[in-house]
């Protein structure tokens, strides 16, 4: 019995953790855990803002070796079982980009440690599907969040767009009246020429 509430204590000590961060042009952000063999860890992500939102994403184990790569994604998620213990990396690169700067938004759903215990309670084994069910509500809900802001500031941007616009055709109507008029009285005030 306190093995089952040691192994439910060590699952409720999930680190979850949501960052915002913005990626320069021509430039990579990574970042890293330190992980045990049999570590569970999941990155979710999201490109907010910049260019044709999309980015690179790579993660790598200790030594080195490629686990998953995205390449232009603006969107994605990563789930590893870890094989090895040390220092995983997960980079966000923008190097593809030499102008423009990534708004992302990305989550790390920490370490969840499991026993090697294969009898597993059936009220621990609901624990651990209802946080599995949190985390991607949790995870959908900021995916929200950033597609609302980008989508608020287009529109923001379109109407910018448009009020300037109208500010201009204004300015070129009533630069087109005051020539119409100078004409009109210049025609005016012209002698006539009559033929006798």
């Amino acid at each position: 019995m306190p093995t089952m509430w040691m192994s439910l204590v060590l699952f409720f000590l999930v680190s979850v953790s949501a960052h915002m961060m913005e990626v320069p042009a021509s430039k990579k952000e990574c970042f890293f855990e330190d992980l045990h063999v049999n570590d569970k860890m999941t990155v979710t992500y999201q490109v907010g803002g910049g260019g044709h939102l999309d980015i690179d994403f790579w993660m790598t184990d200790p030594e080195g070796l490629v686990l998953h790569k995205h390449i232009k994604q603006s969107t994605g998620t990563v789930s590893i079982t870890t094989e090895k213990d040390g220092r995983h990396e997960y980079c966000f690169s923008n190097l593809m980009s030499t102008v423009v700067d990534k708004l992302v938004s990305f989550n790390v759903h920490g370490v969840v440690y499991y026993d090697d215990d294969d009898t597993v309670a059936p009220i621990e084994r609901e624990i651990r599907s209802l946080a599995a069910g949190l985390m991607g509500v949790k995870d959908e809900q900021e995916y929200i969040v950033v597609r609302e802001r980008t989508h608020r500031n287009t529109a923001e941007s379109t109407n910018d767009r448009v009020k300037w616009w109208s500010v201009a055709q204004v300015i070129i109507l009533f630069l087109a009246v005051a020539w119409q008029v100078y004409y009109l009285k210049d025609t005016d005030t012209r002698p006539s020429h009559s033929l006798k």
